[in-house]
């Protein structure tokens, strides 16, 4: 179910596993430190500070929708974060999390697919940029809320 109010889009969603690249937990990946720690320091410099947040992503399925950024709040181009491989453009679009009665701020964080090396989301799933969030696991639900000035949601066709 999907709602809008005001600046909001709002989802209902499931925790899901994401590749645990970006957080460091992944056994194969050869980032240690995980790729938002290693990113981190070069969107600080273009504006975006993640120091208030859990230097991973919080992976949630949205489905049956799925979601395109159109306006975001910031948009970095050609970022080098690594020299194992090219430059990545990212954006990032306002969001929020609610787990029960919590609402957690943040923001959703988009690495653009024609760009990335790999570590693919499914089009329903949405990797957000929030404070570490308590006792959360796979499997949980909650409530996502996108900006509406930044982001537009469909439902999935039958052939996504």
């Amino acid at each position: 179910m999907t709602t809008r109010s005001g600046d909001w889009i709002t989802l209902h969603g499931v925790v899901v596993p994401g590749h645990r690249v970006a957080s460091g937990q992944a056994t194969t990946s050869p980032y240690r430190a995980g790729t938002i720690a290693m990113q981190a320091p070069f969107f600080r410099d273009r504006g975006v500070d993640l120091s208030p947040f859990f230097l991973g992503t919080l992976n949630v399925s949205i489905h049956p929708y799925c979601f395109e950024v159109n306006h975001p709040s910031h948009c970095f181009r050609n970022v080098k974060w690594s020299p194992a491989h090219a430059a990545e453009d990212f954006s990032f679009c306002r969001s929020r999390v609610q787990v029960d009665y919590s609402i957690y701020t943040g923001w959703l964080y988009y690495p653009h697919p024609e760009t990335k090396l790999g570590h693919f989301q499914e089009p329903s799933t949405v990797e957000l940029l929030v404070p570490k969030i308590p006792d959360i696991h796979y499997g949980d639900r909650l409530t996502v809320q996108l900006s509406s000035q930044e982001v537009s949601v469909a439902k999935l066709t039958d052939r996504s």
